[in-house]
């Protein structure tokens, strides 16, 4: 999606939640001064032309993943749903996250060849400050706001749509989803209001949760 497509969304983002655009844009600036490197040619490379599977965090990702089969397939994690397919014997291709739930696993999928694509948002410039130093492997910066020359917007909002509008950004040939629960009723008011708004972008790309 590009960006201009997007601003209507992230406008109406900003609203709902009371966000700051500002914050957002520091965010940004922080992490492109951060990032040693630029890794966005092997992201497409990665995803353009495969087959992935998305995995985001809800309760039902371990029984997810013992009934689907990863042979052959792109793996797409969004943040701590990393973890998990870590601790399962599952390595992901690409993470996607805002750090808020990233550990050493990451480091260690990273070293091993896991490209992290790390995001900046007005409520994570600690995070930014602390994680993206200690990347060493392949690592590509987002935003929600204004795209910087090594900082990009794909669209999305929350890590697990954020994965979504990334594998389609970059052509994958098909994106399965798993380990998505968008009627969690055991979450405060702002997640729900996140699982809403991620509802609705993932009907915008194709995806009926």
């Amino acid at each position: 999606m590009r960006s201009e497509d997007w601003e209507p969304y992230y406008v109406r983002i900003l609203a709902y939640f009371g966000f700051s655009r500002e914050d957002d844009e520091r965010s940004a600036e922080i992490l492109s001064s951060l990032l040693k490197r630029d890794d966005i040619a092997l992201l497409e490379a990665t995803i353009r032309g495969k087959d992935c599977i998305v995995c985001g965090n809800a309760r039902s990702l371990p029984a997810d993943i013992k009934k689907t089969d990863f042979t052959g397939k792109v793996v797409i994690a969004a943040d701590a749903a990393a973890s998990v397919l870590f601790s399962k014997g599952i390595r992901p291709d690409i993470v996607l996250s805002d750090m808020d739930g990233m550990d050493d696993d990451f480091l260690a999928m990273n070293d091993a060849g896991t490209i992290l694509v790390l995001h900046a948002h007005g409520d994570n410039i600690p995070q930014v400050r602390s994680w993206v130093p200690k990347v060493r492997g392949p690592i590509v910066g987002t935003t929600q706001s204004t795209p910087l020359s090594n900082v990009y917007n794909f669209g999305g909002f929350s890590d697990g749509d954020r994965c979504v509008f990334a594998a389609h950004e970059f052509g994958a040939n098909s994106v399965e989803l798993i380990g998505f629960d968008l009627d969690d009723k055991n979450v405060d008011p702002v997640k729900h209001g996140k699982l809403m708004i991620a509802r609705k972008l993932l009907k915008l790309a194709g995806h009926d949760v």
